[in-house]
């Protein structure tokens, strides 16, 4: 009696040892596979022509320019976020910096940004897959691949993070490998076929061509914002965000160049394009290239889906869990230690959103909002500073010229912005206001 007395005392100290709260499964270079996963989607296969059409030739190098002005931003969050233990991202970074307000601004921004891009990758997989199997156009029939897609995206997270994280890095890996195929098919036609090389379109460039490309370039490389939303399960944040910023950066660089550079060599008029990858790779694979393209492109949106799955539920569990939102969006699973409810929640949403809208009406809701979270880090990076000046983080070199940088190249591009982006903003102001007017009384 005394000993099974002991052995039921043991059992009930583990158990309440047991932790409670999310798990700190990904690791640096995991952090870095999702942020990669999140910002190639499938956008890196049609963009090159809409470049092409107002840089011409000078469209490889002018990804540099606007990796630079990435760089400075993706520095403040590097130094920003390297502050954070806890799930949030820029929503716990602006709230810190700013008070509850703005924290729910931008909260409602980000969450708004990951739903729409999330939805409008979702029907660009249905339009790629009806190249193989045209009955997915069927009303009915279009809703019930997306069901599936996103079913199982969400049972797998949903029974732990680990699982999610193994995905996210199979399919980053996965598209990594069928990138590098095409890229280095392409260079070996170059070297090998001279008859296969064509001179670039000359196209007249001016500033105003410059502006247009670098703003798609900017939404081009966007969505490592969003893989700091589940920094509660990041083993170190302050090591290994400032370096898993800079290897996606590097990493998604290098591929947009070398996908620039074997389209504008290899496809004739690339600016007049409306498939330029597929294109392309007809010229140098031959009617291989077709289909070799189109199962690239669905494994990158899946994997950038797979992504969103993992990190944007924990947007609204920070949310929750600060009392700005629902406190049953702050829900653990008492298992997995997964925040469920917001993974269902967000799954519930997506397929709302991808069964009733369009790629093109998903895509702009999405990029309304990006360069507002943008601004808001560039911002928190001069006020975190003065009101954290010893803190335990990563320290960037000038660290509040660049937050005044990162303000003026945000500023700059969003004046460049049209009326239904600016319409968008509005009606989430708007509503991110009234979820203000009924927290704000709240303590935490």
């Amino acid at each position: 009696m005394i000993r099974s007395s002991t052995r039921t005392g043991v059992a009930q100290a583990l158990v309440s040892e047991q932790p409670t709260g999310l798990v700190r499964a990904i690791g640096r270079w995991s952090l870095a596979a999702l942020m990669v996963n999140t910002m190639i989607g499938a956008s890196i296969f049609g963009t090159p022509s809409l470049i092409a059409g107002h840089l011409g030739r000078l469209s490889p190098a002018g990804y540099l320019v606007a990796a630079a002005g990435l760089a400075v931003i993706m520095a403040c969050f590097a130094e920003v976020a390297s502050q954070f233990r806890e799930a949030g991202g820029p929503y716990l970074y602006a709230r810190e910096a700013f008070g509850q307000f703005v924290g729910i601004q931008i909260g409602w921004l980000t969450w708004l940004s990951r739903i729409s891009a999330g939805s409008a990758v979702a029907n660009l997989f249905i339009s790629y897959l009806s190249e193989f199997l045209p009955a997915v156009n069927n009303p009915l029939a279009r809703t019930g691949v997306l069901a599936l897609l996103i079913a199982f995206l969400a049972m797998v997270n949903y029974r732990g993070v680990n699982g999610g994280n193994r995905l996210s890095n199979f399919f980053t890996g996965t598209k990594l490998v069928l990138l590098a195929l095409f890229i280095g098919g392409g260079i070996m036609a170059l070297a090998l076929q001279p008859g296969i090389r064509v001179a670039p379109a000359a196209v007249p460039v001016t500033a105003a061509h410059w502006f247009e490309a670098i703003i798609l370039m900017v939404y081009a490389f966007a969505g490592f914002e969003a893989a700091l939303l589940i920094s509660g399960e990041a083993r170190n944040p302050r090591r290994d965000v400032p370096i898993a910023l800079l290897v996606a950066l590097i990493t998604t660089t290098l591929l947009y160049i070398a996908m620039q550079y074997v389209v504008i060599y290899t496809l004739p008029d690339a600016a007049a394009s409306a498939k330029p990858a597929v294109d392309a790779a007809r010229r140098f694979l031959g009617p291989f290239g077709v289909s070799f393209v189109g199962a690239g492109a669905l494994v990158c949106i899946y994997g950038y889906m797979s992504a969103s799955m993992l990190h944007t539920p924990r947007l609204t569990f920070a949310m929750g869990e600060r009392r700005d939102f629902p406190s049953f969006f702050a829900a653990i699973h008492p298992r997995f230690r997964t925040p469920y409810l917001s993974i269902v929640t967000f799954s519930v949403l997506l397929l709302l959103f991808s069964a009733g809208g369009t790629f093109r009406w998903n895509a702009t809701l999405a990029a309304a909002s990006r360069l507002f979270i943008y601004g808001s880090v560039a911002g928190a990076l001069i006020v975190m500073r003065r009101k954290r000046p010893r803190a335990d983080a990563f320290r960037l070199p000038a660290g509040m010229l660049f937050g005044v940088l990162g303000l003026m190249f945000t500023g700059v591009l969003i004046t460049r912005m049209h009326i239904p982006e600016m319409v968008v903003f509005a009606c989430t102001f708007a509503i991110a206001l009234l979820n203000w007017l009924a927290v704000r009384n709240r303590s935490e």
